[in-house]
């Protein structure tokens, strides 16, 4: 549910006379009616139609205009024009729906498809963060070779430059929640978008956008609201009407609600169905009041970004959004609700029985709200302090004690832990096992460091070079894609004086060390919450949170620590502040090109030992680089994925489950030293230089590499993929309970295999998936609220083709197999509009995912990362995208519908996998008390009466050995 948060501002939505536009002279400069320009100015302004504001400070190297104005209704808009890029602006009058007949609506007569223009509605998932589906930070490097491909894939189907993007925020989020209805506000963001006056029909707005390249999303924060979506820019225009209509005249018609309260989450249901029923509130009237008193003009602020002129953008903003109600109420606020944390309940101990195997402690403190000093940013100077790694710092010292891993600290900046209420600063350290036994200790330590730099005060050197090395990322700072780009912006509104509505979240302005001693003062020993995170505790704690069911204790600080704390305790000389950093960059020359300049990387250098590829960057000109080498070797099996699907297809992968048994028996010095020796004595080196860097420089890379390995070359090629099972030709289901006690989420993925494919085919299962998508969602989600998270993917394992469904939902609510029958539902369904296809929805289709493929890369980073998937899976089709294109061409309806119908035939290979959760509807009960005991093997699940007919694994390793390898198979052609 929480979005982004940041520092707030008393500037926010600078105050301009209704119908104005911000002048070109700055905060003093009176802003002028566009009616009252002089005949000398109208010319000037209609000559340069994109005159932006110079008074919004941007980077150097940002191309983009902008242009800030209030509408009548009180609305404030900032407007972005990236026609810089384009090859060539279109009128005004090419981008009318109104006057294009292409951009109708192109799909098939299905009442629930949004065919019509008149029956428009968008659903979608929103970047509610639930925590069901959070992965560990630790685990970043288990990236393997499908999830670096569906990654590849995501960025594909993502927007870049060549999308026009909008975002709206209101100024209102949880805060507002009635004390009867927590979690209203939340509820209200999905109900706005189940139908409008003018487009009522449900999933219309969605349909429209995945027919067209789009994607939408939409998060609840404590004070604000965000909507935002994407789209092919010729499309933006009718887009932004549909869009703006949930704002103008949202349906929320009685039976969305009842279907949508079940679908968000168990906790809404409790609060808004099941007590308000019992205490005989109408939620109906509710949430339309609540609509009324806050979704009002003058609470909102909408950022577009389109390749069109500003002139053009003004006039669309003006026409559309200017019919969205003004309330006339005031805003809300929260300035009475002071020190919130100033509670004995606050200055404790919380133990707490985590569902993860890990130990923390950490450590908060709840401050006046930091929103005016967004210029001065003491939050970040302290989190950059307490965050330091190096000699001096405390994980440097807590390290050398072996009582910790690692140590974050600062701001959040979700709403939550930034608001105009109070900011939280907290430092989380995650410890060892002995570092759990010493918690207490590790406490003490960032207590004399925190003393140690208060008796010290802050210091304009570090501050400096935190400026220094903020603005160098911000001068040459990369180009965001369009939708998150605006998402940011439309916040920096509500928080930020305009000329820092660019630079408030990123650049420290002024030093002001006054205000970063006071903040620092405040973190003292005695005003910190601790929380300790850890299964061991779990016999200490004997409370119950109401809505996740998380075990808890809570307890005064242990005497003798609280009572050295309130004293004059001694520092400790192995903290200090770090050393002058001499590594921040002042040479932002761009070097001279030694090698022919090419469209994409070649190999340079090719040696047993390893090869580098190389691309001097002629595009983005900026002064960076990625240097990245891939050390292959045959005693690495590859990470295991986390979820059963690839356990079960990818023959000769460790599991998770599998690895941590085999630590659990013990690692020993010299087991680890005995395996370093083993990697580092055979390896092969393969590696890609992009960007700021000469042939040579990148030469030199390969042979430092191999220099400091001092390894030998591999006596065989070592391929970097998995051999997949080839599956039986039939339904199978493996069912698995999930390793967490207590976990109640549960989710089913139905996976067809397809096969080693071809290029083309690989294409048809983009386009398939990308049909599927909107339905999928409509009938799974909206219609049969099965779950949060639903949606279908297109699956490339090792090399051999697919395509999944994946349902998440909860064993309390639904038994995992009647959700699999549910997908096969919807499958049978599919397949009757597949056969209702018209020509002119495919072609529409087709049409959408060639001008994704063909959007140019934002920054250089994404096309590194395009580039090194490649590499990574030694396929170097650097021209991919080019060949899909080409591929996409020539492919038809028929080939699309029969590649479907290929998949469900007699023939079909279909895997069902079932991750279930603890709950009643799958004979659990409905407490687990115990989150001890290891669960660290696979438990495998017959089946019940919903698929008792159904074939199911009871051994992946004796099911696999029973069954074919496919060849090593890349899609290349």
């Amino acid at each position: 549910m929480s979005g982004k948060s940041k520092p707030l501002s008393s500037c926010s939505c600078p105050e301009l006379a209704a119908g104005q536009r911000v002048g070109a002279g700055g905060r003093g400069a009176a802003a002028r009616l566009p009616q009252e320009e002089s005949e000398a100015q109208g010319r000037g302004r209609r000559a340069h139609p994109s005159l932006g504001d110079p008074a919004i400070v941007k980077s150097p190297s940002d191309p983009k205009h902008y242009r800030y104005l209030m509408l009548q209704n009180g609305l404030c808009a900032l407007l972005i024009s990236d026609a810089n890029n384009m090859d060539s602006v279109p009128s005004e009058e090419s981008s009318e729906w109104e006057d294009n007949d292409e951009t109708e609506i192109e799909t098939d007569e299905d009442d629930d498809s949004g065919a019509e223009m008149d029956e428009d509605k968008e659903n979608y998932e929103d970047d509610d963060n639930d925590g069901d589906d959070e992965e560990d930070p630790n685990n970043s490097d288990d990236m393997e070779m499908e999830e670096l491909t569906e990654k590849e894939e995501a960025k594909k189907r993502s927007g870049t430059e060549k999308l026009s993007a909008a975002a709206l925020c209101v100024a209102v989020g949880s805060f507002c929640d009635p004390e009867d209805l927590p979690g209203l506000a939340h509820f209200l963001e999905h109900m706005v978008f189940m139908g409008s006056l003018k487009y009522p029909d449900e999933n219309g707005f969605d349909a429209f956008l995945k027919k067209h390249g789009g994607s939408d999303n939409a998060s609840t924060d404590c004070e604000r609201t965000v909507f935002h979506f994407d789209i092919q820019q010729k499309y933006f225009k009718e887009a932004l009407d549909r869009w703006a209509q949930f704002f103008i005249h949202p349906l929320m018609i009685r039976d969305a609600i009842d279907r949508e309260v079940e679908a968000v989450d168990s906790g809404n249901a409790e609060t808004l169905k099941h007590e308000p029923k019992k205490s005989n509130t109408d939620i109906y009237t509710r949430l339309r009041d609540f609509w009324q008193h806050y979704y009002s003009a003058h609470y909102m602020n909408v950022v577009v970004q389109s390749k069109e002129t500003l002139d053009t953008l003004e006039k669309w903003v003006k026409e559309i959004f200017s019919q969205i109600p003004n309330n006339g109420l005031p805003k809300p606020n929260f300035g009475h609700l002071t020190q919130p944390f100033d509670t004995p309940e606050f200055y404790k101990l919380y133990r707490v029985v985590p569902i993860r195997n890990v130990h923390s402690l950490s450590i908060a403190w709840g401050l006046p709200p930091q929103e005016r000093h967004y210029r001065v940013k003491p939050l970040h100077y302290i989190s950059w302090l307490v965050g330091h790694e190096g000699k001096g710092s405390v994980l440097s010292f807590l390290r050398k004690k072996f009582w910790a891993l690692a140590l974050y600290g600062g701001n959040g900046e979700t709403g939550f832990e930034q608001n105009s209420t109070y900011s939280i600063f907290s430092i989380s350290v995650t410890l060892t096992d002995e570092g759990y036994e010493h918690f207490y200790e590790v406490a003490h330590v960032v207590f004399q460091y925190l003393k140690m730099l208060q008796k010290r005060g802050p210091d304009k050197r570090i501050w400096e070079e935190i400026q220094k090395i903020e603005a160098n990322e911000f001068y040459f700072q990369d180009q965001a894609d369009p939708i998150d780009y605006v998402e940011s912006l439309c916040e920096n509104i509500h928080i930020f004086c305009k000329e820092d509505f660019l630079t408030g979240d990123q650049l420290l302005l002024e030093y002001k060390p006054e205000i970063i001693a006071d903040v620092l003062n405040q973190l003292c020993p005695l005003r910190a919450n601790l929380v300790l995170l850890s299964a061991a505790s779990e016999r200490k704690c004997h409370l119950t949170e109401r809505w996740f069911g998380t075990q808890y204790s809570v307890e005064d600080i242990d005497k003798s620590w609280s009572d050295l704390w309130a004293s004059d305790f001694q520092l400790n000389q192995d903290l200090h502040l770090p050393e002058e950093n001499k590594y921040i960059a002042t040479d932002f020359s761009l070097k001279a090109s030694d090698w022919p300049d090419t469209e994409h990387p070649v190999k340079i250098l090719s040696t047993h030992h390893g090869c580098v590829w190389y691309k001097k960057d002629n595009k983005f000109k900026i002064p960076k680089a990625y240097i990245r080498f891939h050390l292959i070797s045959p005693l690495i099996q590859q990470s295991a994925k986390r979820d059963v699907r690839s356990l079960i297809l990818e023959h000769g992968k460790w599991s998770m489950v599998d690895r941590y048994r085999r630590l659990m028996k013990g690692l020993y010095t010299e087991s680890l030293s005995s395996f370093v020796k083993g990697f580092k004595s055979h390896l092969y080196v393969e590696g890609l230089v992009q960007g700021n860097f000469t042939s040579r420089e990148s030469k030199d890379f390969l042979n430092y590499v191999v220099l400091k390995l001092q390894f030998l070359p591999l006596p065989h090629p070592c391929p970097v993929q998995f051999r997949v099972v080839d599956l039986p030709n039939t339904h199978l289901l493996c069912k698995v309970k999930t390793l967490n006690r207590g976990d109640a989420n549960s989710e089913v993925t139905v996976y067809y295999q397809s096969g080693a494919r071809s290029l083309r085919e690989y294409t048809l299962m983009e386009l398939l998936v990308m049909h599927m998508e909107e339905p999928c969602f409509n009938f799974l989600r909206t219609k049969q609220t099965l779950g949060y998270h639903v949606y279908p993917t297109c699956r490339n394992t090792s090399g051999i083709l697919g395509f999944s469904v994946t349902v998440t939902t909860q064993a309390t609510k639904n038994n995992s197999e009647f959700v699999d029958k549910k997908i096969e539902e919807f499958l049978l369904y599919f397949e009757g509009k597949m056969r209702l296809l018209t020509e002119k929805a495919f072609r529409t289709q087709v049409s959408a995912l060639i001008h994704i493929k063909e959007c140019e890369d934002s920054y250089l980073g994404e096309e590194v990362d395009r580039n090194w998937n490649e590499i990574m899976t030694q396929q170097y089709l650097f021209d991919r995208l080019a060949h899909e294109v080409e591929a996409l061409r020539s492919v038809t309806k028929s080939d699309l519908v029969d590649w479907f119908q290929a998949h469900r035939g007699k023939e079909r290979k279909a895997l069902s996998i079932h991750v279930v959760g603890f709950g009643k509807q799958e004979g659990d009960s409905d407490v687990q008390q115990s989150l001890l005991g290891e669960i660290y093997q696979l438990t495998f699940l017959p089946p019940s009466s919903y698929m008792k007919n159904t074939s199911y694994i009871r051994d992946i390793r004796n099911f696999t050995l029973m069954l074919n390898l496919l060849p090593y198979h890349k899609i290349l052609k």
